[in-house]
């Protein structure tokens, strides 16, 4: 006879504090229990439970029978395949492998009296940028929400072992494209910045975007002040679908329309990426395009110097070339910074993460 198959456990993660609360209820247990239980599994060791005995007795015996190896509910912890220091001292990055054998790379930065930590969301993409290791790599799958959750748990320990101050930014800018896997992220957001739980501020958590449009629209609606970021990388229809193919499916009419109604409803501004590539998309007239088209639209542009992969044959923007586009945009009342290349060495940067282990 086969053996029976044994049900895959839950992870608590996943579940947001309602979610976890549903459950507990239909557990037959009373509501209020949710709470010792939620800052139990946020708070406490990731490895288990803190302290069960220190629960009331209804619970104490939901989490005896329902919570660890062989039963229906567990706490995720993401294998760590290799841990990667760049030669800068404030870069490193996690190979982390999930339970089915895929891995995902998250990266830790430091800056003066913080720290940043990009996720991952995606196993791989499906958009498909020429440029973007993730990209030429395909989509393999999405992320759980819990998934999410346990890179940021990831960082916050090793945070907490070398005494480091704590996690203050989140970027949704490593594998994947976040508005591709919308729920699962909402609901690992949700977790995130749960006031009762690991609690990092909204205002400080980016999610950064090719241009899904139907994303754009929904995250506009939602109550947490979230930042945007837009890939943009050209200004014109072939200039941007020949880098971004996404732009095939979402016109970049259809996309800036899309910015002006999220910055309407939102009054935010949107941080529009650009990643300056030698010959291509460099020059100052480029930049006099990009500011016509951001005209009216709340903006501050990200300038990025082409990180090599090697998928894609460009090259990095030529020394000035970024201070010069700046210029233009400055001169058109468009602020903008050039982003500070951080662990290119081992392939820690944007546009680099492959989930594969590198070696410094």
């Amino acid at each position: 006879m086969n053996p029976i198959a044994q049900p895959v456990p839950r992870s608590l993660l996943d579940l947001s504090y309602a979610g976890l609360r549903q459950q507990l209820v239909a557990d037959g247990l009373r509501p209020s229990h949710a709470h010792a239980l939620w800052r139990a599994v946020h708070l406490g060791d990731d490895r288990g439970l803190v302290r069960p005995d220190a629960f009331l007795p209804p619970l104490r015996r939901w989490v005896a029978e329902h919570f660890g190896e062989g039963r229906a509910f567990q706490i995720e912890r993401p294998e760590l395949a290799a841990d990667t220091a760049s030669a800068d001292g404030l870069t490193r990055k996690f190979l982390l492998r999930l339970d089915d054998g895929e891995t995902i790379e998250t990266v830790l930065m430091g800056y003066a009296g913080r720290s940043t930590a990009c996720l991952s969301t995606q196993v791989g993409c499906a958009m498909g940028c020429v440029f973007c290791a993730t990209g030429q790599m395909g989509y393999r799958r999405h992320l759980r929400a819990g998934e999410i959750v346990a890179q940021v748990r990831h960082v916050q320990r090793r945070l907490r072992e070398r005494g480091d101050h704590g996690l203050r930014n989140l970027v949704l800018m490593g594998m994947g494209e976040p508005l591709h896997n919308y729920d699962a992220v909402m609901t690992a957001l949700g977790i995130i910045t749960d006031r009762s739980g690991l609690n990092l501020g909204p205002g400080h958590i980016t999610i950064s975007t090719v241009g899904v449009v139907p994303g754009i629209l929904r995250l506009a609606d939602e109550p947490q002040p979230y930042n945007l970021a837009v890939s943009l990388h050209g200004a014109t229809e072939a200039e941007r679908s020949a880098l971004v193919p996404a732009s095939r499916r979402w016109s970049l009419a259809e996309l800036m329309e899309a910015c002006r109604t999220f910055c309407a409803k939102t009054g935010r501004r949107i941080f529009f990426e650009w990643t300056l590539i030698d010959g291509v998309n460099d020059s100052a007239a480029q930049a006099g395009r990009v500011a016509t088209l951001l005209a009216g639209i709340p903006s501050h542009v990200n300038l990025i110097p082409l990180n090599p992969t090697d998928g894609f044959v460009g090259a990095t923007a030529a020394s000035g070339a970024a201070e010069e586009f700046q210029r233009v945009l400055r001169g058109h009342g468009i602020p903008s910074t050039i982003r500070q290349r951080r662990g290119i060495d081992v392939a820690a940067g944007c546009g680099q993460l492959r989930a594969t282990a590198s070696v410094p």
